[in-house]
């Protein structure tokens, strides 16, 4: 039986979405008129146009087909982020704050994908309703539009496993209810907990008010996005550990988190990724700990900062507590490779995810035993399950695209007129959400200098990297579009 493509339901879905949208876009309007900012007519005018607009998509979709089928679902997650986003910018464009439709749409891209760059070249001068909306558009994008979605689509008649599993990060996803909307509610249940906690903290320690707001959002969605120019250098190590903690926990698994708060904390040591990844950020802060421990800071400063550039690389947030540039080449080679990894699947972090990683090492190891048996029958597990041929097919092909896509975005910024360095690092840092690179850019995270067709490219490659490149690359198949 053939079936036609669903456009009515991808308008419906892009209008209830674009709703929410909307509707977030009130508080940093609410935030302008508190603070009597010049910018709160951009942010009426843009809220409008979001709203009206929205309503305009309802329209279209009017009468939908209820059935969310794959195709559609794929269409869905791929497209709703360039939606955001075309809405998202209108307030940096029309206040002024990024004149340039080119940085307008980057940084909002930066945002929603929780990569973290920023053409900011001070962003320490900008409004508090440009900050805040900075800090939201990555908490909105953290979680994932979609589990917001999936969460609030049963209302209006429409199902969302394909959405759900569309947009998950990782090799696998697990249901916490036999409900899919369920699950989703408990994840962003989970999720405002954390930010509301770590807000707290980082004000009871002497953040103020609105920083801690700001700051609690960015390193939740392990976004980045700070309200100064330095990042959190000039915070407290108090406010660092607070940090730090919360990263770290961001880059768990969300359902293991939940599981763990409901009182089954043995999850955590359970499962195998969560395993390697806290030994991943453990060794790692321990060697660039002792890289800095051989040159000029003291040993307390050198535990802290060696172990939360570690955590704040693997799980792509981007925060910086120190500039590693100035650091022996050495420890800065060695941030660049943590680029690559990211954290659990399942978590709002970014890069290769620890799953992938672990059984991509497995599956190294268990080939060189089969040439040494070749008639021994060696298999690959992973939590005690013997994994499919399927599963590490799929991992050997995303790793596959993910160098390809490294390399050939690499192609196009050195095309740009970019140095090599700054090329290969910018590459890297954009599919993996990091933020910050390695060479000009460096710790700043600041790439207001980058050319214009290197932006555009850069935001294409975010998105890619967000949505774990298959969802992307689907969108070019003759299969997907096919009755």
């Amino acid at each position: 039986m053939t079936r036609t493509f669903n456009w009515r339901l991808v308008f419906k879905t892009w209008g209830v979405l674009t709703t929410i949208e909307a509707l977030v876009m009130l508080i940093p309007t609410f935030a302008a008129w508190w603070y009597h900012e010049a910018d709160l007519g951009a942010w009426v005018v843009s809220s409008a146009i979001t709203w009206l607009s929205s309503w305009w998509m309802l329209l279209a979709g009017r009468k939908a087909e209820k059935r969310v089928g794959e195709r559609e679902g794929y269409v869905i997650v791929a497209t709703i982020w360039l939606v955001y986003s075309m809405f998202g910018m209108l307030p940096f464009w029309l206040s002024g704050a990024l004149p340039s439709i080119t940085d307008a749409w980057y940084e909002t891209m930066a945002g929603f994908t929780t990569t973290g760059s920023t053409v900011f070249t001070d962003v320490a001068a900008q409004t508090h309703s440009i900050l805040l909306w900075r800090s939201l558009m990555q908490w909105i994008g953290g979680m994932g539009i979609i589990v917001l979605s999936v969460a609030i689509l049963p209302m209006f008649g429409l199902g969302g496993m394909q959405l759900y599993s569309a947009e998950v990060t990782g090799v696998s996803y697990e249901k916490l209810s036999p409900r899919i909307a369920d699950t989703a509610k408990h994840m962003w249940l989970t999720y405002i907990v954390l930010t509301i906690g770590e807000g707290v903290l980082l004000w009871l320690f002497g953040m103020g008010g609105f920083d801690a707001v700001c700051h609690s959002m960015a390193t939740i969605s392990t976004g980045g996005f700070a309200t100064h120019n330095d990042s959190v250098i000039g915070y407290t190590p108090a406010i660092q550990w607070i940090i730090m903690l919360f990263m770290l926990l961001s880059g768990i698994n969300f359902t293991q988190l939940i599981y763990a708060f409901r009182g089954k904390p043995q999850r955590l040591f359970q499962d195998e990724e969560t395993r390697w990844y806290i030994c991943a950020c453990f060794v790692a802060g321990l060697i660039l700990m002792g890289g800095l421990l051989s040159v000029t800071h003291g040993h307390l400063s050198s535990i802290r900062i060696g172990f939360f550039t570690a955590v704040a690389t693997i799980t792509s947030t981007g925060f910086v507590a120190a500039d590693y540039m100035i650091w022996p080449p050495i420890l800065w080679v060695i941030v660049f490779f943590l680029m690559f990894t990211g954290g659990a699947s399942g978590s709002t972090a970014g890069g290769m995810k620890w799953v992938r990683l672990a059984i991509f090492a497995k599956s190294a190891v268990a080939e060189i035993k089969r040439r040494i048996h070749p008639n021994a029958v060696i298999p690959v597990r992973f939590n005690g399950h013997t994994l499919r041929e399927q599963t590490t097919s799929n991992i050997m092909a995303f790793m596959f695209f993910y160098i390809l896509i490294i390399v050939l975005a690499t192609l196009m910024f050195c095309g740009c007129g970019v140095g090599f360095d700054e090329s290969l690092g910018i590459a890297v840092s954009m599919i993996g959400n990091v933020g910050v690179s390695i060479g000009q850019w460096g710790s700043s995270g600041c790439y207001e200098a980058l050319p214009a067709v290197a932006k555009w490219g850069a935001t294409l490659v975010m998105l890619i990297g967000r949505l774990e490149i298959f969802t992307v690359l689907l969108l070019f198949s003759r299969a997907l579009w096919k009755k």
